[in-house]
Parts: C-alpha cells; structure tokens; sequence
C-alpha cells in the first residue's frame, strides 16, 4: 500500500473507518495528525487536500467537521487576567 501523501500515517483515513466516532476523538486525531506535517509542508494545503480527497463522506462526520474547522482563522486573542480581572469594576 502507498503512503498517503496528506495523511502518512493513515490517522484521518482510520477515524472514516471508525463507527460512532465522537467528535472529541477526531479531534484528538487530527491534533496527532497536525503534529506531523513537516514543518515545510502549509498545514492549511494539507487539510484542503484531505477534504477533497475525502469529498464522498457525509458533511456532518465528525472528522470532515473538524477539517472544516481547522481551516476556519482563529480569533483574535484577548487580554485576560492582570488587575481589571481581580478587581471588581462596580466597586470603588
């Protein structure tokens, strides 16, 4: 059998095969798989190949959900903590 070039491991391919799969154990997956995308690969490109490759799945499995997430821009991070989050706004 032939390596996948997107998906070496074979982790997404397995967790299409797995009935009943949650879809905090694709995500547990895909992590695993993201962790291996060498480092001159666009991670980004890799899940788009995996989409059209696997373009036949239902769109509401877990694993195509998460894909689709993946490639969603994560939000802006926020400042939390420091002195405006220990002290209470309505008090003087």
């Amino acid at each position: 059998m032939q390596k996948d070039p997107h998906d070496p491991k074979g982790l997404i391919r397995e967790a299409y095969r797995i009935d009943g799969i949650s879809s905090g154990e694709c995500r547990t997956i895909f992590l695993d798989w993201a962790l291996g995308v060498p480092d001159d690969l666009d991670t980004r490109d890799q899940v788009q190949g995996l989409l059209v490759q696997y373009a036949d799945q239902p769109m509401d499995h877990p694993m195509t959900q998460t894909l689709l997430a993946a490639l969603k821009d994560a939000p802006s991070p926020r400042r939390r903590g420091g002195r405006s989050a220990r002290v209470d706004p309505t008090r003087s």
